[in-house]
């Protein structure tokens, strides 16, 4: 009641003012509402050179940097800071960019001494200063990095997750960084671990820089920012959670170009502005369709016929998550009758098909990099929003592919040992929750004609004992955490015998077995 009084009374707030160092508060008058005027502590600094913005960046600083694969990365920003020679840096980026694009150049430079990742991919130059010991490598999953910069951003100094657990995040013991003559220098540390509500989780610590470098699309002279369509991703959180934040964008604004309810980062994180120079935009992975192409094919081959039998599992209404390849393809086979909701880890809710050329978009990209559409109702969301949607149990299904899974579940998808490591990506978030199913689409033996479904996965754990279903080319599986698996379709032709065969652990068959379905369109 005594905030009422005052704001009733302009004559005793204007008396107040007078004798307060902070607001200042003006005096109604007749002709005008109650005015408000502050002097602000924090105001974003506006540069129109791009090395002056960053120049201040010391050796060995910690940085975030912005951006999903190359998109919504900030290029200009990257480029002064090859021009300030600076040295030592520990970057925290979900990806490396390309050889010579995006992080690769300051790769090439030998700029970064740490990078904190999630996905490697096909990024030779970082694989090849990493073995040879000149650089150091920390794979984190891509949900529990989005979630630690956003506690760092927000104060939190360590919480609790589900991601991980049972793998080698968990138990620790994964190269950070070999000597020059190959052998291991630091490894990963294992962590704590509690359980709540019957489920384990570990802990993992938040992630704070020195400076964010930060992609936008447009910003106004108060230093609100606001972003296109997915390059939203890792930026918003990067924002929040530096000491300095530097953004660039690709036009300023004045204030009030757009509503207050509009905004994805208000002017408080924004340190320093700049308008980026030029930008290449350049994609990373074009995927285009035909004009008046189907949406699929009526090829008949060992891989169709997996598809097809993973398309089986949408329901209408459904929220699901889609690997790369088969997972996705099967989504061409989803009903025109049936509505299901598409969620990509980097940001989007609604995914529709591959564009055709003249709708390809830099700033609309799918997990994949892989250039996509939306469909009426989508979202765009950053990358900690949508491992929010993902750890929460909030999708219906996740489907994406094997290299091993066991007879209780476990499942290997992202590392072979003495081979290339790309990195996790947002794999061990996907299959974390309990409330979400998970499908595992692959070819039932590997190139070497080894059982792909085993007793016990020989390969490094995405996740322990997560899968429900398994589906091959040649038989389906439900998958029990305690009672293992069973037998519930079998390719037409095949036998019993022939599945015992090809499988590499016992399995027990359903009194309801049933040829293996097929959807048809």
């Amino acid at each position: 009641m005594a905030a009422l009084r005052l704001l009733s009374s302009g004559l005793r707030l204007g008396a107040i003012a007078g004798r307060s160092g902070g607001a200042r508060i003006v005096p109604a008058r007749k002709d005008c509402a109650l005015c408000f005027s502050t002097s602000p502590r924090h105001q974003a600094k506006f540069y129109t050179d791009a090395v002056e913005a960053v120049k201040d960046i010391p050796h060995d600083a910690t940085v975030l940097m912005g951006g999903f694969g190359i998109c919504g990365i900030p290029e200009n920003l990257i480029g002064a800071l090859l021009k300030t020679h600076v040295k030592g840096l520990t970057v925290v980026s979900n990806t490396v960019g390309l050889d010579d694009f995006g992080l690769g150049l300051l790769l090439a430079s030998k700029q970064i001494r740490r990078i904190i990742c999630s996905y490697v991919g096909e990024n030779a130059l970082c694989e090849n200063q990493y073995l040879a010991g000149e650089l150091e490598l920390e794979l984190t999953p891509q949900g529990t990095l989005a979630e630690r910069i956003r506690a760092g951003g927000a104060g939190v100094p360590a919480f609790y997750t589900s991601t991980g657990y049972g793998t080698l995040v968990q138990e620790g013991g994964a190269p950070i960084r070999y000597y020059d003559d190959g052998h291991l220098a630091v490894i990963s540390k294992p962590r704590e671990v509690r359980e709540f509500h019957g489920h384990h989780y570990l802990l993992e610590e938040a992630i704070k820089g020195d400076f964010a470098l930060v992609k936008g699309w447009k910003a106004d002279h108060s230093g609100n920012v606001i972003f296109r369509k997915s390059a939203r991703n890792f930026n918003v959180p990067m924002c929040k959670a530096a000491e300095t934040t530097v953004v660039e964008v690709e036009e300023i604004v004045e204030i009030g170009s757009f509503p207050p309810e509009d905004i994805h980062v208000p002017s408080i994180y924004v340190d320093r502005l700049i308008k980026g120079e030029k930008y290449e935009k350049r994609i990373e992975r074009l995927a285009v369709r035909q004009e008046g192409a189907g949406k699929h094919t009526s090829e008949d081959n060992l891989r169709t016929r997996i598809i097809k039998r993973a398309a089986l599992e949408f329901e209408d209404g459904m929220y699901a998550n889609l690997g790369i390849g088969i997972p996705l393809l099967a989504s061409n086979f989803i009903s025109p009758n049936m509505t299901v909701h598409l969620q990509s880890e980097n940001g989007i809710l609604g995914l529709g098909p591959f564009p055709v050329q003249s709708e390809v978009d830099a700033d609309l990209i799918n997990a994949g990099k892989q250039t996509v559409t939306v469909l009426p109702g989508a979202s765009f969301f950053s990358s900690d929003e949508s491992f929010a949607m993902i750890r929460g149990g909030h999708l219906g299904l996740t489907m994406l592919g094997g290299m091993q899974v066991s007879k209780y579940g476990d499942l290997a998808n992202w590392m072979i040992p003495g081979k290339k490591v790309k990195g996790m990506g947002g794999a061990m978030d996907l299959v974390s929750s309990p409330k979400t199913r998970v499908v595992v689409t692959m070819e039932h033996c590997s190139k070497a004609n080894e059982p792909k479904i085993v007793d016990k996965c020989t390969m490094p754990l995405t996740g322990k004992r997560c899968v429900n279903r398994i589906i091959t080319e040649r038989a389906v599986f439900n998958v029990h955490p305690k009672r293992g698996l069973t037998l519930i379709e079998l390719w037409e032709g095949l036998t019993v015998d022939d599945i015992k065969k090809s499988t590499g652990c016992a399995f027990t068959v359903s009194p309801d077995l049933k040829p293996m379905q097929q959807i048809t369109m």
